[in-house]
């Protein structure tokens, strides 16, 4: 009889009407109150979740392998924006090859298509710029709150913790990389 009441309640309801019988037997359900109560609770969940778990997302790797920020085994991670179009890029490619080699120990050193290149495309793209470090496959900006780069190259220093320690714009040259790694130290 109640869930009858209550079906008939929420009829009325739709209907904006209500009858003596369910004004008598059945209490006021403010809908409205409810349903923002509801939609509060649940848009507050959903915020807390994808805070929480940005953090520890796996991104992947050209290579086929994935790397989360924060936990690149004890390392500095360096993010490399770059594109074919970018005359700086092209230049700047060779230093960060160097500085990844002889580095590999402290950064990681990654680079990340600023115009979303992947497959076939991304490794055709790699190959023409002479890009021997690993590349993203998703730009892992929002992790930090960023806005699309507005310049290129754009290089994100990202400590072991995956806090964001720098954002240098303009091309990076293997002497800059190395003073920034004596900085750390």
């Amino acid at each position: 009889m109640f869930f009858y009441r209550l079906d008939r309640n929420l009829f009325e309801f739709a209907l904006g009407q209500r009858s003596e019988e369910t004004k008598r037997h059945v209490p006021t359900v403010n809908f409205r109150q409810l349903g923002n109560l509801f939609l509060k609770t649940k848009f507050v969940a959903i915020i807390f979740l994808l805070t929480s778990c940005q953090a520890d997302r796996d991104f992947a790797l050209q290579d086929g392998e994935a790397v989360s920020f924060g936990g690149a085994g004890g390392r500095w991670t360096i993010i490399n924006y770059w594109a074919t179009w970018c005359a700086p890029c092209r230049h700047e490619i060779p230093e960060l090859n160097r500085f990844a080699l002889d580095y590999e120990e402290q950064f990681l050193l990654l680079g990340v298509n600023f115009d979303g290149a992947i497959g076939d495309e991304l490794s055709k793209q790699t190959q023409e710029l002479g890009i021997e470090f690993n590349n993203l496959l998703e730009d892992p900006r929002m992790l930090w709150e960023l806005d699309r780069p507005d310049v290129l190259p754009e290089t994100l220093i990202i400590d072991e913790q995956g806090q964001l320690q720098h954002r240098l714009v303009g091309p990076q040259n293997y002497e800059s990389l190395v003073r920034l790694l004596n900085e750390k130290n």
